[in-house]
């Protein structure tokens, strides 16, 4: 018989949150795959479990996954952990999942807290529509195009941030949202020091310019209009792609579907 891959959500500071049935899974697998040994000892021992541990982190996730590979092929239940919140979801545990599939092993989830989702309801911007960014890039063309991308988006946006990078990535964003876009920014959810904010992105700057940023941050903003991309705006951004290897055919198709303009009229221009 082959063996299961659970995907257990874990809290994300508050051990209170731990699920009845998270517990159960936890204390009846062979073997628990954790992000952080230290961390999810002491979620195991608060809960009263005593299951073999192994590291799964990025890093040697690959090499790991290949034992988790084995393991379901074997029979084993295995379960995947991260330092809270749901493995794959910003992150590691994607590999994992792809390796019990390639073995025909079954694959469930133990839903829990989530960052993503309790930021965005506390925010009061709505979620009917919402992305999901984790965190940005950290420099480069890669960067702005995200950052701008974020500004442009009509639904409401949430990504994480560290206290190292909660200003810059507040102060690059303002570049393109203009000062008074509104916002969310939630810090340490379900810790102690939990605290949620509301204002404007320059705001926001200010904050957390003078007070020295701590614990992990999760920014929500709501969402903006989006104005329509102007023909010499379109074909600004086709000779980008170009110059970064693209074709002109390329770019012009790969444009006139993110903007709705005709293919034919960016090509002509480029």
């Amino acid at each position: 018989m082959v063996g299961r891959l659970v995907l257990c959500a874990t809290p994300i500071g508050n051990l209170g949150d731990v699920s009845e049935r998270l517990t159960g899974t936890l204390r009846n697998v062979d073997v628990v795959y954790a992000e952080d040994t230290r961390r999810t000892a002491t979620l195991l021992a608060h809960i009263g479990a005593s299951p073999e541990v192994r590291s799964f982190f990025i890093g040697n996730e690959n090499v790991r996954a290949a034992e988790i590979e084995r393991r379901i092929e074997a029979g084993e239940t295995v379960a995947l952990v991260t330092d809270a919140g749901t493995p794959s979801v910003a992150d590691p545990g994607v590999v994992a999942v792809r390796a019990a599939r390639r073995v025909g092993g079954i694959v469930s989830v133990i839903p829990g807290p989530s960052a993503v989702t309790a930021a965005l309801a506390v925010s009061g911007f709505g979620g009917d529509r919402f992305t999901f960014e984790g965190f940005l890039p950290r420099k480069g063309a890669d960067r702005r195009r995200r950052l701008e991308a974020i500004a442009a988006e009509d639904r409401t946006v949430v990504w994480f941030s560290s206290p190292r990078r909660v200003v810059a990535d507040l102060g690059d964003l303002s570049v393109h949202t203009g000062p008074a876009r509104q916002m969310c920014v939630a810090r340490e959810l379900t810790k102690q020091f939990e605290e949620v904010w509301w204002g404007t992105v320059v705001e926001a700057i200010a904050r957390w310019t003078e007070i020295d940023p701590r614990g992990e941050f999760t920014i929500v903003l709501e969402p903006g209009v989006r104005e329509p991309v102007t023909l010499d705006a379109a074909v600004t951004m086709a000779q980008e792609l170009v110059t970064e290897g693209s074709s002109r055919s390329e770019a012009a198709r790969a444009v006139a579907h993110e903007t709705g303009l005709a293919r034919r009229s960016i090509y002509e221009k480029i």
